[in-house]
């Protein structure tokens, strides 16, 4: 076997009883073993055995110690080429450390490998069961097995090797859990594949007497509902059931192995008192905030109440979830016992599904159990959970886990070639969504630029339940006839040249997203002020500190990622579609105003415009007026015609017959002002630093304070002053001339592409 240059990295707390043995056989396994030892805090010989025995400590203070962040810093003090990972209680067996070696050799892209975890001499029976019947799982003929992307990502840290060049790639998360089950995903999606050889097997398995189990499954479960949420199922039919089938698989299980009489007859009554303690005391756990602080101490292994935390530190297993089955779905691991012992499981499972126990049997029930003490409370209503996905889950994880990391960047050439790959991540939206109808203008140009797109539909909260057939259906109807396909959600996603996030909550979805060259976010207006103060306010606001480049709807939107967020930040001058938006043959009107009143859209001023609106009719009781853009009608004190959502071809004649058209724009302008301009339209909006950004302070569009009194004194100017009038039309014309979609969409492919030769962080 290739003499490989390995590190063995053990986290270590109080690990005096095994931790001897641990060295003696990793010396046994070879000489030339590096060994570094991560102190938490030891006030056993734990220190003295390890430096005893010739290995590298490195002391931390109890607080520093972190699942990720420790075995983070262990690898960093260490040198060799792979890097296996052990706990304090898990003993290497004969031949560990070449079965591990010759896992590196079976694939030039094995990233991880991991073994087996053997029950010790003297273990109960059904822990014994559980640990040879679920690794055992993942080798059905007994042979090393190669998993690539699609199979099951389980690592364990318990007993692990890792490439160096995969770690240094990747490196654990800093979560509270799973950081090993983090990174056996990221492994798998980033291309890396992972071994799993039944002789790199450990001694490793935890027993218990039968009161120990159960207040330990307790805090276990305690700790899954502090962290995952999870609440165990619960049902007396359906726990019996479990109990009975676990039982029956015990008795088989010894009387294979020649266990009889009275011995069989013991170890059956006490697997019916651990399966059945399991059951009861992991549904007590979950619902541990039900139970008063003195009893929850009793129940407690660890003699803890509430308010406390109960994160394992190095020498601890107590409140981990256990690892997925081997056929996939997280499972518990109802302590070392009851599976491998490992790191925990996942948390926001993307699968949704609940936790499941070694043996791969739901742990399912009817009504949960009812504890606790009666109290002055009244009582409460057991709600069932309606819905799949929390909607910002996506935040979550990328608040977690940071951004996924993108493929290397292209080199001066390549970055040049002609065709890109260009994915468009939309939120939902309605007919007449104008930032809707300008991102589906700019991709139709990219299509004809020759770059190949796709559209991705992000709704966490199904507003928009059609099928994704339904919906580019739509976007061609409404908005642009583009050959780009549509998909709903991810599961389908194959990767891009460049992501191009196009709202906040699509931000976080593209930084979670894998095989990608490039991140760009496409912003249009300034989202965090769509909302009061909220979290939705809080996270718009933080979705721009990722570092994607910006490409912004206005310099002053530009200048304002730049200057408040630090991002690198990019401007474009929305289009004009000539063909449609021109003055058609029809009388212009002198008492006619066209104002978008897009209720549903509050940073549209709606209900300014229609105070304004109140106050020139009570002066002007004949005038005109024409509402559009949304199909609720607003209440008002005046009568007035309702266009509702109308096509562009139908809007640029009601904008070459009207006076003037009102258009307000409380954050980044809107589109439609230049669409009313190329018509020949006088426009008046709010004076402001968008819209002056845009048009200046003395361009063809009248730009008033949010003032009502002055707002209809400005629309009134233009409505009696012709030379004004006419002033602002040619000018509004002359200016927009020059604004079509397809510079627009040049501006924004120049911006992407430069993103493609550089780093992004």
């Amino acid at each position: 076997m290739t003499s490989v240059p390995v590190s063995v990295v053990v986290p270590v707390k109080d690990g005096e009883r095994y931790l001897d043995e641990l060295l003696g056989a990793l010396a046994r396994e070879g000489d030339d073993l590096e060994v570094v030892i991560v102190d938490s805090g030891s006030r056993d010989r734990s220190v003295a055995i390890a430096r005893s025995a010739g290995a590298v400590v490195v002391s931390i203070a109890p607080g520093e110690f972190g699942h990720g962040r420790t075995r983070n810093l262990g690898a960093e003090r260490s040198s060799g080429s792979l890097i296996c990972f052990l706990t304090q209680d898990a003993t290497p067996v004969a031949g560990w450390l070449d079965a591990y070696r010759e896992c590196f050799a079976m694939d030039a892209r094995v990233g991880a490998a991991f073994g087996p975890h053997l029950p010790r001499p003297g273990t109960s029976p059904m822990i014994a069961r559980e640990l040879e019947e679920f690794f055992a799982g993942f080798t059905p003929d007994g042979r090393p097995v190669v998993q690539r992307a699609g199979d099951a990502s389980f690592l364990s840290n318990v007993n692990a090797c890792y490439s160096r060049a995969c770690w240094e790639q990747l490196r654990f998360r800093d979560v509270p859990y799973a950081e090993d089950q983090a990174f056996g995903r990221e492994l798998l999606a980033a291309g890396w594949t992972k071994v799993f050889h039944p002789g790199a097997a450990v001694l490793h398995s935890h027993d218990y007497d039968a009161v120990e189990f159960m207040r330990r499954y307790f805090d276990e479960y305690r700790g899954l509902r502090a962290t995952i949420g999870h609440v165990e199922p619960f049902g007396v039919r359906t726990a019996g059931r479990d109990v009975t089938r676990l039982v029956t698989a015990d008795r088989h299980w010894m009387r294979e192995r020649g266990l009889g009489g009275r011995a069989l007859g013991g170890w059956t009554a006490r697997a019916a008192l651990h399966h059945s303690g399991r059951k009861v005391f992991s549904a007590l756990g979950s619902r541990s905030e039900r139970i008063p602080e003195g009893v929850q101490r009793v129940l407690s292994l660890e003699g803890q109440g509430r308010g406390r935390g109960w994160g394992r530190d190095a020498g601890s297993a107590a409140a981990s979830a256990g690892p997925p089955d081997p056929a996939g779905g997280a499972a518990t691991r109802g302590v070392d016992s009851a599976a491998a012992a490992s790191a925990p499981g996942r948390p926001l499972d993307a699968a949704g599904t609940a936790p499941r126990a070694p043996d791969g049997a739901y742990l399912s029930g009817a009504e949960p159990a009812m504890v606790g003490a009666a109290s002055a409370l009244p009582p409460t209503r057991l709600m069932r959970g309606r819905v799949r996905h929390h909607e910002f889950e996506a935040v979550a994880r990328v608040l977690a886990e940071g951004p996924a990391p993108l493929l290397e960047p292209l080199p001066g050439v390549a970055a040049e070639r002609d065709r890109l790959h260009l994915a468009l991540l939309i939120p939902h939206f309605r007919r007449g969504s104008g930032g809707h109808n300008l991102l589906f203008q700019i991709l139709l140009r990219l299509e004809r630029m020759g770059h190949t797109c796709s559209v991705w539909h992000v709704d966490p909260n199904d507003l928009q339940p059609e099928p994704a057939a339904v919906i580019r259906q739509g976007i061609i109807e409404h908005f642009a006839p583009i050959r780009a396909p549509v998909f709903k959600g991810f599961d389908a996603w194959y990767g891009a040249d460049v992501a191009m996030a196009t709202s906040w909550i699509t931000a976080y979805y593209a930084l979670a997203l894998e095989r990608c060259r490039s991140r760009v976010y496409l912003v249009n207006d300034h989202e965090p002020e769509f909302y009061p103060t909220s979290v939705e306010s809080h996270f718009a606001a933080q979705s721009y500190g990722f570092g994607m480049p910006v490409v912004a709807g206005s310099p002053w939107l530009r200048d304002l990622m730049r200057d408040r967020y630090g991002a690198q930040a990019t401007s474009f001058s929305y289009g004009v579609d000539h063909d449609v938006y021109r003055e058609r043959p029809i009388a212009r009107r002198r008492d006619t105003i066209a104002f978008y009143a897009r209720v549903t859209t509050p940073r549209r001023g709606v209900s300014l415009g229609l105070l304004a609106l109140q106050i020139l009719k009570q002066r002007r009781p004949d005038l005109r007026v024409v509402l559009f853009g949304d199909s609720q009608a607003p209440a008002t004190t005046f009568d007035y015609e309702h266009l509702g959502v109308v096509s562009p071809n139908q809007l640029s004649w009601l904008y070459s017959e009207a006076t003037v058209g009102l258009c307000l724009s409380l954050t980044n302008y809107s589109l439609i002002p230049k669409e009313m301009l190329a018509c020949g339209l006088p426009v008046v909006d709010l004076a402001g630093a968008s819209a002056q950004s845009m048009f200046g302070p003395d361009g063809p569009v009248e730009l008033s304070p949010p003032d009502p009194w002055k707002l209809a004194s400005s629309i009134e100017h233009l409505l009696d002053d012709e030379p004004t009038w006419s002033h602002h039309s040619l000018k509004g014309k002359a200016l927009v001339a020059t604004h079509t979609w397809d510079t627009a969409a040049a501006e924004v492919a120049t911006a992407l592409r430069a993103t493609l030769g550089q780093g992004q962080s």
